[in-house]
């Protein structure tokens, strides 16, 4: 240990690397006298050799000074450090013959005062170069040997292959190497570039990313593989996710360029890849080039501000420059938190911070009186299913009576945009919640279409979409805790379908929709295809390294109240127009009289102060026919509704 200790600590030594490097200088020279004259040194060289000597160690010593080729550790010899030397080397060089070509030209004897010819020069140049890189080459494998040994020592490492043998792959390789404590070993690559493919990079072989995967995970007992390829395309990254699922391998990625730590990867910054990653949808990505004119020195408020949806909102506004944000939530310490990281993240101070509920008229007003919104996102919502379908009573107050609150507030101080954000759980809706959205949906529009007659300006828009990958509540932190608990897993049904979308994307579907719309619009999104929960389920088992149904069982426990097995973008009654944006389309829906369905609202708002579930319900079924309970104890109002209905 202790002579390890101290050849580490020798190699580390910038003294003993410029001695080593003088060291080469006279060994060269020796060597090139030696060559040149056929290892038959003529008298009169020997006699002038130490003062020839001391002239070339000297010139060398200069540019090695000052271009530092002793400063890089020699362990972590790379391209650079070796291009420093050669640069040192040839500039030396370049002195000699432009000293030996003034001599020539003074038609100065050279043969005592300076023999030093262009042969030997040549000769002397093309060793330096060689030595000189060649030693610090064998010393960084010595270095690597030693610590590869200490390593092993700490137990065994497991094989990983790197995707993409390119310049990102060698940082990767190199970040891998140099980590004392990383368990991988780097023993192969994989590309589909058919020009690198059979060669070798570093010693190790490049194998085809497809043709060639199984080959290589047999052959090399794959445990890991770490895609390095920056901006790679989606298609393509969802071809090498599903490979390395189907044959559980572990995967990792190198995050972007911009976010490595002081220019430099380390292993800690390689990342697990999350359930985004492997879902078959290409990401959606709006162009939002109106946005800028439509929120910049605008005042905008925010409701629902401490949620998922309504936090991204936030983060991704300040881009585009309001003169102020107002956050507006009943979830105290979230709110806190978030303004917090929006003052210190991105340095924005004309924020305020409201607490208070969307259903309360009185706090609301003052809201809207103290900062004249003049663009308003009504995110502020109760969502969850099963629980709504226990609580009708707060369906109804939040999610009706708030968004008519925020509504009619937006109109009283004259706002111009109101953006709301509904789901497709109102689209023929089989449960309480969407109930309340499509009423709240009903509302919002049917008002737009009343103001528009009377001339006023605020615009109502209204975004639809499915459900949202890591939101607060939403499927995916459920079963990440599952799967850290040990399983088991809870799917409700074996069938049961989702549409997903990430947050971003919701966000900028709501952004975009505010900037586009001209008021009545429900805008819907093309979210591919729907993903079946158990497959997602699979996929997040497998992500974590394990195998699902034998590390982690799932389980189905039926369907929960007022859920369906597949959720609708679309009513069937409605049709779609549209956009200038083949991903967004507007929904063309039934509307409704304003003063009629104002008074019908009301009259279920009133209900309120009664709490009585069944009369609450009963009457949303009155304004919204198409619902239709589904596994809830308001199926009986249904069949007394068909029954009121038959013919007698």
């Amino acid at each position: 240990m202790r002579i390890r200790k101290f050849i580490t600590q020798a190699l580390l030594s910038r003294f003993l690397i410029l001695s080593l490097d003088l060291v080469v200088v006279l060994f060269s020279l020796v060597v090139a006298n030696v060559l040149r004259f056929n290892f038959n040194v003529p008298p009169h060289v020997h006699d002038s050799f130490i003062y020839t000597a001391t002239y070339v160690v000297l010139v060398r010593l200069v540019p090695f000074y000052f271009l530092k080729t002793y400063a890089g550790l020699i362990k972590y010899t790379g391209e650079q450090d070796i291009k420093i030397v050669l640069r040192a080397v040839t500039l030396s060089t370049l002195f000699f013959i432009s000293v030996y070509l003034s001599l020539r030209m003074l038609e100065v004897g050279d043969k005592f005062l300076f023999f030093y010819p262009l042969s030997i020069i040549l000769i002397d140049y093309v060793l330096t170069c060689f030595v000189l890189v060649g030693y610090r080459i064998v010393l960084k494998i010595i270095s690597e040997e030693i610590k590869s040994s200490r390593s092993n020592v700490r137990g065994p490492k497991k094989n990983a292959a790197i995707f993409g043998a390119g310049q990102s792959g060698l940082f990767v390789k190199k970040a891998v190497e140099d980590d004392k404590l990383s368990k991988l070993n780097v023993v192969a690559w994989l590309d589909d570039n058919p020009l690198v493919v059979g060669k070798s990079l570093e010693g190790k072989r490049i194998f085809h990313a497809e043709k060639d995967f199984k080959k290589m995970v047999q052959q090399f007992d794959i445990d890991t593989i770490i895609l390095s390829i920056q901006n790679i395309e989606p298609s393509r990254k969802q071809r090498f996710v599903d490979v390395c699922l189907e044959a559980n391998i572990k995967m990792l990625y190198t995050p972007p360029v911009k976010k490595w730590l002081k220019g430099e990867l380390n292993v800690q910054q390689l990342k697990k890849f999350n359930i985004e990653d492997v879902l078959d949808r290409e990401p959606i990505v709006l162009d939002n080039k109106y946005l800028e004119f439509q929120i910049a020195d605008k005042v905008v408020l925010i409701t629902g501000a401490a949620g998922s949806i309504g936090s991204e909102i936030v983060r991704q506004l300040i881009s585009y420059h309001p003169s102020r944000l107002i956050l507006v939530d009943v979830a105290e310490s979230p709110l806190v938190e978030l303004g917090l990281e929006i003052q210190e993240k991105f340095n924005f101070e004309n924020l305020s911070i409201f607490v208070g509920d969307v259903s309360n008229p009185n706090r609301m007003e003052r809201v809207f009186r103290e900062f004249q919104p003049e663009i308003v996102y009504h995110a502020a919502a109760f969502k969850h299913v099963p629980v709504m379908e226990h609580m009708p009573y707060e369906a109804v107050r939040v999610n009706i009576l708030g968004t008519k609150t925020i509504a009619d507030m937006a109109v009283r101080y004259k706002a111009e945009r109101f953006v709301m954000i509904s789901t497709d759980k109102a689209v023929n809706p089989t449960n309480v919640m969407g109930c309340s959205k499509r009423v709240a949906e009903i509302y919002i529009q049917s008002l737009n279409n009343h103001l528009k007659e009377k001339g006023e300006i605020t615009r109502f828009i209204t975004t639809r979409f499915g459900n949202v990958l890591g939101s607060n509540g939403s499927v995916i932190p459920r079963f990440q805790k599952q799967i850290e608990a040990g399983g088991p897993i809870t799917v409700t049904d074996p069938d049961i379908t989702r549409f997903f979308m990430t947050i971003p994307e919701a966000c900028q579907l709501v952004l975009e929709a505010g900037a586009m719309g001209k008021g009545g619009e429900i805008f819907i999104f093309d979210m591919g295809k729907p993903v079946r929960i158990v497959d997602l389920a699979e996929k997040m088992i497998k992500l974590s390294g394990k195998i699902p149904y034998q590390d982690v069982n799932i389980v189905f426990t039926g369907l929960r109240p007022g859920e369906k097995l597949e959720e609708e973008l679309l009513a069937k009654k409605e049709n779609i127009i549209p956009t200038h944006h083949q991903k967004i389309m507007k929904a063309k829906v039934r509307e409704y009289d304003f003063i009629e369905i104002k008074s019908e609202i009301e009259m279920l708002i009133s209900m309120l102060a009664h709490q009585n579930d069944v009369d609450i319900v009963s009457k949303m079924k009155m304004i919204v026919p198409e619902y239709r309970s589904n596994n809830s104890v308001f199926e009986d109002l249904d069949k007394l509704q068909d029954e009121s209905n038959s013919p007698v």
